[in-house]
């Protein structure tokens, strides 16, 4: 286990959007989420990110949810938003509405521009950093979002900004080694893959997870027992929730619409509908996730 640079560390789930039969943003799951996590010790809430379908909501949408989670979590947590605007002056306009709403760190998506160049990249997150005056990750997952940078220019952007703290990123255990060696350790690394691999990860140099938000309590167990020195725990607490992982690993729009019905069936509320454009659940694929959430204990 690493000490934190930025003094963030462990479990973050990502919390998910619930919709209503057309599409719009339903408050009351949202809201018995943060209550979950909360209840079973996570270290912090992540919202709007990939796994809060943040590419389906609209400003108004985010600034919604934002605004939910944060009266939901009255200042008990820390708090990680992602800011996924397109452009400069977007992107530190959100910025700065989370900070003044009370986000304690922010992670800034990279334009959903596949075709430029690292430099150009670096100069986008360097301008929206140099105007923002809190904690800043790089969401750095170009498996799922075509475009990031490599550890050489994550290292430069370290470099130039002593508030570039986290990467997050989402890598195998050894990718990740590799970027906390190359990087010299300058900023902390928090790994996705909704929880694959976490105590190799871990061991590999990793601060701490942002997971999806159905599965979060296994995941508290198994950072805590690491933390703890006890890595035989920890891997009996991973065995235990590794096949709904293995299910849910697919892709990030597998990942949306089953584990949100997962943390639904473990919270004992009403999973909603869709916002479309949406991948669809098949009756296969529900019972497999109704199969998973009986054998997991309520949230």
């Amino acid at each position: 286990m690493v000490m934190s640079r930025s003094g963030f560390h462990g479990v973050y789930p990502m919390i998910y959007a619930f919709f209503d039969e057309d599409g719009e943003l339903l408050r009351a799951p949202i809201v018995a989420s943060v209550e979950a996590m909360i209840r079973h010790h996570v270290n912090g809430l992540a919202v709007l990110g990939l796994a809060s379908e943040v590419n389906k909501l609209s400003r108004n949408d985010r600034l919604k949810m934002l605004d939910w989670v944060i009266e939901a979590n009255a200042g008990r947590l820390p708090l990680s938003v992602t800011v996924a605007e397109n452009n400069i002056a977007s992107q530190i306009e959100f910025c700065r509405l989370a900070r003044e709403r009370g986000a304690s760190w922010l992670v800034l998506q990279p334009p959903p521009v596949s075709h430029i160049g690292e430099k150009q990249l670096l100069e986008f997150f360097s301008a929206v950093i140099d105007k923002v005056d809190l904690p800043i990750g790089i969401q750095n997952a170009p498996q799922y979002l075509g475009i990031g940078l490599s550890n050489s220019g994550l290292l430069e952007l370290a470099r130039r900004h002593a508030n570039f703290l986290v990467a997050k990123t989402e890598g195998t255990a050894i990718a990740i080694e590799r970027l906390v060696q190359e990087t010299e350790g300058r900023f902390d690394v928090f790994n996705g893959r909704g929880g694959f691999e976490l105590p190799d990860v871990l061991r590999a140099g990793a601060a701490g997870v942002i997971p999806g938000g159905e599965s979060f309590d296994f995941f508290v167990k198994i950072y805590d027992a690491m933390k703890d020195g006890d890595e035989a725990q920890a891997e009996r607490h991973y065995k235990d929730v590794l096949p709904l992982i293995v299910f849910l690993e697919e892709s990030i729009d597998h990942l949306v619409i089953y584990g949100k019905r997962v943390a639904a069936l473990r919270l004992g509320v009403d999973a909603g509908g869709i916002r479309i454009p949406s991948t669809l659940c098949t009756p296969f694929g529900l019972s497999a996730i109704r199969r998973f959430a009986e054998g997991m204990p309520r949230l």
